[in-house]
């Protein structure tokens, strides 16, 4: 370290930041606006988006990611209610995809990111019992996540 720059620390004026190297960012989510916020928020990063879970477990399947973000609620009548039979296309059928191919994304950290508790809730236990890397944050409350996770 040079000598002006070990002077500019002492007296407050350098820049300590270090910028971190990009990451690869996985999300499922049925909603375009979302997936401009997201690609907004991780701008330099590789940013990998699927609308369904078909495109989702083949992607999951072929690609590593540091981050994966999931959705539960993929279609319109998920919105209304978690009285339906159809989690085969909610964000909690990779869950169970992910749960049941445990050697699939091992080192992601995996954030469920719905509006949905009650049916994240479901989501984050399916993911730990593999042993993953896993928790709940509501929407409202990502971007501070975000920042605090992926400091940039």
């Amino acid at each position: 370290m040079g000598i002006i720059r070990s002077v500019m620390i002492k007296l407050g004026l350098a820049n300590l930041a270090a910028e971190r190297t990009p990451i690869s960012v996985f999300l499922l989510d049925d909603d375009r606006r979302r997936h401009r916020w997201f690609r907004k928020r991780f701008e330099g990063d590789d940013v990998t988006v699927a609308e369904t879970v078909e495109e989702a477990k083949k992607i999951l399947t072929e690609d590593t990611f540091d981050a994966i973000f999931l959705d539960h609620d993929l279609l319109p009548h998920h919105y209304e209610s978690n009285d339906h039979n159809d989690f085969s296309s909610t964000g909690y059928a990779i869950a169970e995809f992910l749960n049941e191919k445990k050697e699939l994304q091992r080192a992601a950290t995996i954030i469920v990111h719905t509006r949905n508790a009650d049916a994240a809730i479901r989501m984050v236990q399916k993911l730990r019992e593999s042993g993953r890397n896993c928790e709940y944050c509501a929407f409202p409350m990502l971007d501070l996540k975000i920042k605090n996770y992926w400091k940039r």
